[in-house]
């Protein structure tokens, strides 16, 4: 799958496209998922900060698109498609193997955070102008709380994969 070394990024393996490699990418993604919902959904809510929406987001990228735009289409675009499959794929083939050549030895939790910063800026940067949402939502409270809720994704499905190939390793 990756490089087993739990602390340090290494560029000198890269992922392979196995069924061990596909079970951790969901994996990963599921892990990533609950994180970044409960706390933008609930969390983040309950201390007195902004609710994230995610699911509006998507749906109101998808109107824009000219696609079907309802509940199901929003839900299946966030939870499958973008949180399950696309960012932790991003993080395995793309940022990761990016970031472990530009600053070889990097913890993978900074680079992780590093990744997550990254997804905020493509999610609620870009992603909203397209919507037709302000760009980075005017830099309101939830503009933060998705700062937050993106880096903390990317750090649990880094970590995940970490785990997961620690356990292989054995």
């Amino acid at each position: 799958m990756t490089d087993t070394n739990t602390t340090m990024m290494s560029s000198d393996k890269s992922a392979a496209l196995d069924m061990h490699t596909i079970f951790a990418i969901l994996i990963a993604g599921s892990t990533g998922t609950i994180a970044f919902d409960l706390f933008g959904q609930a969390i983040s809510p309950g201390l007195g900060f902004a609710n994230l929406a995610p699911v509006g987001l998507a749906r109101s990228l998808l109107g824009a698109l000219g696609l079907p735009n309802g509940n199901p289409a929003g839900n299946l675009l966030h939870l499958f498609l973008v949180g399950l499959i696309a960012y932790p794929v991003g993080w395995l083939f793309i940022a990761k193997p990016i970031i472990a050549k530009i600053i070889p030895g990097l913890h993978w939790v900074i680079a992780s955070a590093i990744y997550g910063v990254g997804l905020w800026v493509f999610a609620i940067g870009g992603v909203t102008k397209v919507a037709g949402l302000p760009f980075f939502l005017n830099f309101t409270g939830i503009t933060w709380v998705a700062l937050t809720g993106h880096t903390l994704y990317a750090i649990v499905c880094a970590g995940t994969f970490v785990y997961l190939n620690s356990l292989r390793a054995k």
